[in-house]
């Protein structure tokens, strides 16, 4: 049995995004599972569309998921990619064997007559095509052009007027087109660059792909590919188009359903692991009901067999849940690391730095727990960093489990303007006995913590639900953190006394204004 041989063939044409990257993923896979080969090539014919630093995006990409690939020109690391600009000779010479199959003919249209075909065609609203004047010119009219437009010389393809052209998929099974729905398409541009259907058959061919491996909107290609393969008497790889990916509105996915630049998720702190993960189930699966799995157990189970004909739909709050589930498992360590970084660059710019290394551990490790993203570290971590917290009282009866309170909360409604519960005396006289018994405690650990404040719960005739709810607020600014106890221990006995002392006072103060 010949070795599987896959690859990758972007266009360096902007940032990779989600569906390009799955491909990748896709044909990597396949090539690991068969025991094969993976090889990058960067498709860069179309130099006028080029953007600079897109290749190098696309390579970080695969670099950054661990998509490595086996082998290339010895450029730019252990392989570099092929690149098709490197090789325009070859492509050439497959142009002219064409030419010399009559396969393809020389046109010398101009890109004015061009233009007028495709404008005539649109007034009589019929299908725009070229008209195939060059198609089967005599001798003596080739050399007339040859004198008189040679610059503007490209190869077309000779596209046959009847039948049809049929490949298999192996995700769509049997694939047909008719032959007359197909113009007369250009391989060689005047230029003597290649367009993407010569030079993707030919390098094809020449680096022994036996799948191709690619995203459904190629699979208007595929016919022309076909055509170009039996024309040269070469037998097709086996093609595999992957469903398209869609969004949550059932859309194609776009730039509008927010970022898509598989580098964007990256810098937004989503962990290679997961992204990785999500994306093979983009469209395929292992069963009915395994989520996550690891880079060898994906290697181990995929096939092409389990991949979907049927649109994959893009779900980030599943991205975003699958995520956590990575970072809550990881080495507390290693989260310190990768979420410092965030922690230095997004908290407010009054934040005193260099941030205190126990304390930025300390916040890390608490909230390792809660964070979706690593880009949520700031906003799940600013009240360890600065004193300024400010929330309306009201908030308080929110964090004590008052029903109507926290519904008005989740639901963003203005608490400074909802009066303040006839208890706020009360609940100021806790706070004020909370702070006091917070300045006293000794040794300062969150064990000495919690025996302290569960006493004074019994003291004050109260509930610890309330009590520690209330505290939470006093010195968080918000009803769900970290558990209160270490989460005191961390802030300080200092800063969490005149916290828990400023809420008390706020409570009196709103009440005296409102009375």
């Amino acid at each position: 049995m010949s070795v599987t041989r896959t690859r990758y063939a972007p266009s360096p044409t902007g940032d990779p995004h989600v569906g390009n990257i799955r491909s990748a993923l896709f044909a990597w896979l396949f090539a690991r599972s068969t025991g094969g080969v993976f090889a990058v090539r960067i498709e860069d014919t179309d130099q006028e569309r080029r953007i600079p630093g897109s290749e190098e995006r696309i390579l970080d990409s695969l670099r950054w998921l661990g998509i490595e690939w086996d082998e290339g020109p010895d450029i730019g690391g252990p392989y570099g990619p092929y690149v098709q600009s490197q090789r325009l000779e070859g492509y050439g010479l497959a142009a002219e064997k064409l030419v010399e199959l009559d396969a393809a003919y020389y046109c010398y249209c101009t890109p004015e007559r061009l233009d007028a075909i495709r404008a005539a065609q649109q007034k009589r609203n019929v299908p725009t095509g070229y008209d195939r004047r060059c198609r089967n010119l005599s001798a003596e009219e080739r050399a007339q052009e040859e004198a008189e437009n040679g610059e503007h010389r490209v190869v077309r393809f000779k596209t046959p007027l009847s039948g049809r052209t049929t490949f298999t998929d192996v995700i769509r099974g049997d694939v047909s087109w008719e032959n007359r729905l197909i113009d007369d398409f250009v391989i060689l541009k005047s230029d003597g660059f290649p367009t993407y259907h010569l030079a993707n058959v030919v390098d094809d061919v020449a680096m022994e792909i036996t799948h191709v491996i690619r995203g459904d909107e190629w699979m208007s290609s595929a016919p022309r590919h076909a055509m170009i393969y039996e024309a040269f008497g070469y037998t097709p790889p086996v093609f595999a188009h992957l469903p398209l990916i869609l969004g949550a509105d059932r859309t194609k996915l776009s730039k509008r359903h927010g970022s898509v630049s598989l580098l964007d998720y990256r810098d937004e702190g989503f962990l290679p692991e997961a992204m990785l993960n999500f994306l093979a189930l983009l469209g395929w699966s292992l069963d009915d009901k395994t989520t996550q799995m690891t880079r060898d157990e994906l290697i181990a189970g995929f096939s092409l067999d389990r991949v979907s004909a049927s649109p994959a739909m893009f779900d980030r709050e599943k991205l975003e849940w699958l995520n956590g589930v990575y970072i809550r498992e990881m080495v507390p360590e290693t989260f310190v690391e990768l979420a410092r970084p965030y922690l230095d660059n997004g908290l407010p710019p009054g934040i005193l730095r260099p941030l205190d290394d126990g304390l930025a551990r300390q916040a890390a490790m608490l909230t390792q727990d809660r964070a979706r993203v690593l880009s949520e570290m700031p906003e799940l971590c600013d009240f360890f960093f600065t004193d300024d917290v400010s929330f309306p009282p009201t908030l308080i009866w929110a964090g004590m489990g008052d029903k109507a309170m926290k519904r008005m909360a989740d639901a963003d409604e203005d608490l400074w303007r909802v009066p303040l519960p006839d208890d706020a005396a009360v609940v100021h006289e806790w706070l004020n006995s909370a702070a006091n018994a917070i300045e006293k405690i000794e040794p300062w650990n969150h064990e000495s913590i919690e025996t302290r404040l569960r006493a004074l719960v019994e003291e004050l005739g109260t509930s610890g639900r309330k009590l520690f709810g209330a505290v939470r607020v006093a010195t968080t600014g918000r009803t769900a953190a970290p558990p209160l106890f270490v989460t005191l221990e961390a802030i300080g006995r200092e800063r969490s006394a005149a916290r828990t002392r400023a809420a008390a006072t706020a409570l009196l103060d709103t009440q005296l204004a409102r009375s």
